[in-house]
C-alpha cells in the first residue's frame, strides 16, 4: 500500500512543499514516482517521516536529522528511543498540567500559593545537552547557576515577563501589524532587554555579537516548533524574527 504527497502531508500535519523539499536535500524520497510525476510513499517511508518529525521535535536540523536517521541502526531499536523520550515528556507535561491546575484552584479559591508545589515539571536541566551544543558548557553553567540563585518569587515574576511578553508578540502578529511598525520594534526592545539579560548567553558576555545572537534567535524561533509555539505556531514566529531582524539592524 503507499500514498500521496497530499494524502501524507494531512496525515502528519506537514505539507507537500515540506515534504518536497526533504527529497531535494534527500531526507525523504517518494518511494516511487508516477508518470504523470506524482510522487507515492510506502510504509517504510512513513516510519522514516515519523522519525523525522519526532527529531524535529527535539529541536535538531535537517543536517543533524538526515546524519541519524542513515544510520545503521534498526528502525525498531530507533522509534523504542524516541518512545522512551516521549514518555518522559508526557510525564513531564503531566507534572506541569497538575502544577498549573493547582495553581489556578488556589487563585480561585483565596489560598495561599505552595512556591513548593508550582513548578513541578518546570525543568530547565532537560535543555541541558542542547544548549551545552550551541553555545558551550560554560553558557550552561551560567545560565544554571543564575535561575537556581533565584527566589521563587523571582522566578514566578520571570516566567510571567516571559509568558505576557509572548502573549503579546502573538496578538501583534494576529493583528497583522508591520514588522518595522513602532508597536513591534517596541516589542522587539523588550525582548532584546529580555534576552540580553539571562547570563551565559553570547548576548550576556562583554564583547559578544549581540546582533549576530539576537538575529539568530529569531532565525530559530522559525526553526524550531517548540519556540515557534510561544508565538502562536510558524506565521507569529516568522513576524517576531522579522521584528527582531530589524531592530538588529538598526540598534545593535
Amino acid at each position: 500500500m503507499d500514498w500521496s504527497i497530499q494524502e501524507i502531508a494531512k496525515l502528519a500535519g506537514t505539507t507537500s512543499r515540506a515534504l518536497r523539499h526533504y527529497d531535494d536535500i534527500g531526507l525523504l524520497a517518494p518511494s516511487s514516482i508516477g508518470a504523470n510525476g506524482y510522487r507515492r510513499y510506502d510504509g517504510d517511508a512513513l516510519v522514516r517521516l515519523q522519525r523525522i518529525l519526532l527529531l524535529r521535535e527535539l529541536g535538531l536540523g535537517l543536517p543533524q536529522i538526515a546524519e541519524i536517521v542513515d544510520r545503521d541502526t534498526p528502525q525498531e531499536d530507533a522509534l523504542t528511543s524516541h518512545l522512551a523520550w516521549l514518555r518522559q515528556e508526557e510525564t513531564r507535561l503531566a507534572r506541569q498540567i497538575a502544577s498549573v491546575e493547582s495553581t489556578i484552584q488556589a487563585l480561585r479559591g483565596g489560598e495561599r500559593l505552595m512556591a513548593e508545589n508550582m513548578f513541578d515539571g518546570f525543568d530547565h536541566t532537560r535543555y541541558k545537552d542542547e544548549v551545552e551544543e550551541r553555545w558551550g558548557a560554560d553558557a550552561y553553567a551560567r545560565g544554571d547557576a543564575w535561575w537556581r540563585g533565584m527566589s521563587d518569587d523571582d522566578k514566578t515574576a520571570w516566567q510571567q515577563r516571559v509568558s505576557d511578553l509572548a502573549a503579546q508578540w502573538t496578538a501583534a502578529a494576529e493583528r497583522g501589524i508591520a514588522p518595522d511598525g513602532d508597536e513591534a520594534q517596541a516589542l522587539a526592545a523588550r525582548h532584546v532587554d529580555w534576552v540580553t539579560g539571562i547570563p551565559g548567553t553570547p548576548a550576556s558576555v562583554p564583547g559578544g555579537d549581540v546582533k549576530a545572537y539576537v538575529m539568530g534567535l529569531g532565525e530559530m524561533y522559525v526553526a524550531d516548533p517548540r519556540f515557534g509555539a510561544n508565538y502562536g505556531g510558524e506565521v507569529g514566529a516568522a513576524f517576531v524574527r522579522d521584528a527582531l531582524r530589524v531592530y538588529a539592524e538598526a540598534n545593535l
